[in-house]
């Protein structure tokens, strides 16, 4: 079983000095020296260190107390989480699914060890409480590949304690510098390591794609679809284990590949891209058998937690939570099973290969400013004429299915849009009119919402009633839906006035 913990953590240069006296740091009553560990760390890689390039560590460690198999995932500068396996000969599988989506089918090797004498002292506060780890190491790098050379240094490293406050490290930082100590240039010992074991004209990981700044409409573009492709890759991991908005962030960038697909259908080839179209909608829906239940359970929920108590007739709650179970039972087992497929691996490939080398059309060369304001205003009448229509419809089902279809055309005319802008979100008309589809696309999505709230609280209801319990709750809720939904109808003439008029 893997353990997660967010590691937060500074490092600076070290040199013979060793470590300055930190008594006076704010804050810390005693300095304890814990004593010298030493820690030896393979780290692993593919050989084009596909990892590095994402900024991933995987290591092999003994010594010290936290020996065994380490993956970190940068989350912001100094901040890492850190999932701990046990200590074993080969790569835990839980670590090893983790990394998938950059690995692919590429071998993990050996790539670095890095031995370590770590001198240890524990900053505590009047209490006796850990405020954070202080260590000089003294690191001895070895290539383990490709002939390259060993290295070595010195290093301090400040590791904040768990559930700390971040501003400590910079009353630790103060000292440090006013001793003359200086941050480390590199993030990280293997950053370091990959750099000065290199061999002589040896890269260390794969060259970064670098578009630049858009200059082709074929640039806008690729920009656009490398961003979304990279999402998957990052979000992947974090779907994996199941954390917050990870589904719902690798389900858009599916949505927005497809979209740019269609919108853009003048750029690159259709015959070519449809086929990954597809597959990115198998995608999608896989991701959104679990996740459309999760948003929908939370919308009754909270709904529910408005209601005044009087109003709660039966086991309202219990019945809610029965449902929601029922109908998520062993959807984060399927999508974790469709990630593990080679089907996903081979969809990571296809954009792989259509980013590298995509099928451009005639319109793709040309200045951007033309293409990409016909397309996108193309896209903003589709949305225009569809709400139009939706709001000539009585009330009822017709109307409802108009403004969903209004929804969708809302979100492509945003990508269109987004894309239009580019990897450097120039403002202009571009960007005003990713804000206006994204309040239309909003308000709209609320509607949608409240249309499937109805539907699951009518089914929620005949459950209850056929269990001979009341369903007077349900139909109060029900009642709450239906005027939201018309707040929001009578909201749109005036927002479709707004968000689409002409540019």
């Amino acid at each position: 079983m893997a353990d997660t913990k967010r590691e937060i953590e500074r490092k600076y240069e070290s040199d013979e000095s060793g470590l300055p006296d930190l008594t006076g740091v704010a804050g810390v009553a005693t300095v304890v020296d814990k004593g010298v560990a030493e820690l030896d760390a393979v780290y692993y890689d593919t050989p084009d260190e596909r990892l590095a390039a994402s900024a991933i560590t995987l290591r092999r460690r003994t010594g010290g107390d936290d020996a065994g198999w380490h993956l970190k995932f940068p989350v912001s500068a100094g901040v890492r989480d850190e999932i701990h396996a046990p200590l074993s000969g080969t790569l835990p599988r839980s670590l090893a699914r983790l990394v998938r989506s950059r690995v692919r089918d590429a071998e993990l090797v050996p790539l670095v060890r890095l031995r370590s004498s770590r001198d240890v002292r524990d900053l505590l506060d009047a209490d006796g409480a850990l405020l954070a780890e202080v260590s000089v190491d003294s690191v001895r790098a070895e290539r383990l590949t490709g002939g390259g050379r060993d290295a070595q240094w010195s290093e301090i490293e400040v590791e904040l304690a768990d559930g700390g406050d971040p501003a400590f490290l910079d009353k630790v930082e103060k000292k440090l510098r006013k001793a003359g100590v200086q941050p480390s240039a590199a993030p990280s010992k293997l950053a370091r390591a990959l750099r000065e074991t290199a061999s002589g004209g040896e890269a260390s990981g794969p060259p970064p794609e670098r578009p630049g700044r858009p200059v082709t409409t074929a640039d806008h573009v690729i920009a656009y679809l490398r961003a979304q492709r990279d999402a998957i890759v990052a979000l992947d991991p974090a779907v994996r284990r199941d954390l917050p908005d990870s589904v719902h962030g690798m389900r858009v960038a599916t949505r927005r590949l497809r979209s740019t697909f269609r919108s853009y259908a003048k750029v690159l080839d259709r015959a070519v891209t449809d086929p990954v179209g597809a597959e990115l909608k198998w995608l999608a829906e896989e991701l959104g058998a679990g996740r459309d239940q999760e948003v929908l359970s939370e919308r009754l929920t909270a709904a529910l937690d408005e209601l005044p108590r009087p109003l709660l007739a039966g086991p309202v709650r219990t019945r809610l939570r029965t449902w929601s179970h029922s109908r998520r039972s062993g959807s984060r087992r399927r999508v974790t099973a469709v990630l593990d497929g080679e089907r996903y691996l081979a969809l990571l490939g296809a954009l792989d290969s259509l980013i590298a080398d995509p099928p451009l059309r005639k319109a793709a060369g040309a200045a951007p400013e033309k293409v990409l304001t016909r397309t996108v205003e193309r896209e903003v009448g589709r949305v225009s004429r569809l709400v139009r229509t939706a709001l000539d419809v009585p009330p009822g089902t017709e109307r409802d299915l108009a403004l969903h279809e209004a929804r969708k055309k809302a979100k492509r005319a945003r990508y269109a849009a987004e894309t239009a802008v580019g990897p450097d979100g120039a403002k202009g008309a571009f960007a005003d009119r990713v804000r206006d589809m994204k309040a239309l696309q909003t308000l709209l999505g609320e509607h949608q919402d409240s249309v499937m709230a109805r539907q699951s609280l009518h089914e929620v209801a005949a459950q209850a009633h056929a269990a001979g319990e009341s369903s007077f709750t349900y139909g109060v809720l029900y009642g709450r839906e239906e005027r939201r939904a018309a707040e929001t109808e009578a909201a749109l003439p005036q927002a479709y006035e707004r968000y689409c008029a002409p540019r």
